[in-house]
């Protein structure tokens, strides 16, 4: 009995010591951009699984997309948090948020051009299987990753959190390839409620598979804990809910368990 138990905990120490969630810092180019990427990744799972790319909120690649990014290795899938402004950079103020979020916004073609750079750096990743890539974004990166689905990339489904929901190329019948998965707050005031029929018809006229959530009481940006100092510093009506937070993420979860199935 004493062997067995002594078995049981090396076999245990084994498993944690080997399993180990790997971040590292990436650089690759779209349409003479620099790009800075962070690539994530469970070294202790052997084989090739699904790719997921993370899209940004409008305050740049900052430390809570490297976060998520992570938190998808710790699933099992290889994760990279993507550069939607280049060079990395990331802003400390809505002014400069804004600016750099609307630049994206304005030029898609650019924007298409970063994501596809992104989704080949991904799918060049030995761990992962390239027939099998979904994106998930927030705030300002949900509303890139729904944009990525109605222009046709081919991925396995999108997954928008918080993100913003208008368009000005709505979807087209056939052209849609991914599911599409929208996590939003029901008391986030910039998602207005003739926008999101709006959304709803657009996506049930082209044909999509779709699935919107609204969560009661949630306000904009409701994934982020950094939400509440976000709001207070700079009078915006943003607030972490980790109730919402909790259910968007097992939600997530059993949206990629369809998909890549």
């Amino acid at each position: 009995m004493k062997q067995l138990l002594v078995m049981v905990v090396v076999l245990l120490f084994t498993s944690t010591t080997f399993a180990e969630v790997v971040g590292k810092e990436v650089t690759y180019q779209a349409g003479g951009a620099t790009l800075k990427g962070y690539l994530a990744t469970d070294t202790a799972i052997a084989g090739k699984r699904p790719g997921v790319l993370v899209v940004h909120e409008w305050w740049g690649l900052n430390d809570y997309a490297r976060k998520r990014a992570r938190m998808l290795a710790e699933l099992g899938y290889t994760a990279l948090a993507v550069d939607m402004y280049g060079d990395g950079k990331t802003a400390d103020h809505p002014d400069d948020a804004g600016k750099f979020a609307g630049e994206v916004r304005n030029n898609m073609p650019a924007a298409e051009a970063r994501f596809r750079a992104a989704m080949e750096l991904l799918r060049s990743q030995p761990s992962v299987d390239r027939d099998k890539i979904a994106a998930i974004g927030y705030c300002f990166g949900g509303g890139v990753v729904l944009e990525m689905a109605r222009r046709g990339l081919d991925l396995k489904g999108v997954a928008s959190f918080h993100g913003s929901l208008g368009t000005a190329e709505p979807a087209q019948p056939g052209k849609v390839k991914a599911s599409v998965l929208v996590l939003n707050g029901d008391a986030d005031p910039f998602t207005k409620p003739e926008q999101i029929a709006a959304f709803k018809q657009e996506m049930s006229a082209a044909g999509v598979d779709y699935k919107f959530i609204g969560y009661p009481g949630a306000k904009h940006s409701f994934t982020n804990p950094d939400a509440d100092s976000f709001g207070k510093k700079f009078n915006l009506p943003l607030a972490y809910n980790a109730e919402a937070d909790r259910q968007s993420w097992l939600e997530l979860q059993n949206f990629f368990a369809r998909i890549f199935r």
